[in-house]
């Protein structure tokens, strides 16, 4: 995929939504000193190019009643990766999966209601086929998480 190069207005119209998924074409406008239409067509614009995806909600999982995530690193029979990825996509407790680089070549974001679920869950994945070992690391606190733009790249651009 093509690096999409973006301008200040991009940068602010990206930052606000990263704020605010909800916020308006006017309040962004206010903010960029564009009009709303300018706006719309630059959210057009960054959608069609690839650079928004999808705007979401960012789920609170402790209040709904979920333990901290438990990151899942998983060591896999590589002739075995396509089924297992499909097979892996099928489970309800796994939001994020990724290839990775390293000792282990899949990680997983899981969430569960409780420890015992983890536990449970963590031994059914052990005897799924193609997965030959397993590490897991259980978030105790949150520190940071952000999905903005580093600093820095916007100042390269000026």
């Amino acid at each position: 995929m093509p690096v999409v190069s973006l301008d200040k207005i991009d940068h602010k119209i990206l930052q606000k939504l990263l704020e605010d998924g909800r916020a308006s074409f006017s309040s962004i406008a206010k903010e960029a000193k564009l009009t709303d239409v300018a706006i719309k067509k630059r959210i057009e614009s960054l959608i069609k190019k690839g650079v928004i995806s999808s705007v979401s909600a960012n789920l609170n999982y402790k209040v709904l009643g979920y333990e901290n995530p438990v990151f899942v690193q998983m060591r896999t029979d590589m002739s075995k990766h396509k089924d297992l990825v499909k097979k892996l996509n099928s489970f309800d407790y796994i939001l994020e999966l990724y290839q990775v680089l390293g000792e282990y070549n899949l990680m997983a974001k899981i969430i569960v209601p409780d420890l015992d679920s983890a536990e449970r869950f963590i031994n059914d994945l052990g005897s799924v086929d193609g997965i030959s070992d397993i590490k897991t690391q259980l978030v105790l606190s949150e520190l940071k998480k952000t999905s903005a733009l580093p600093a820095q790249s916007l100042q390269k651009k000026l």
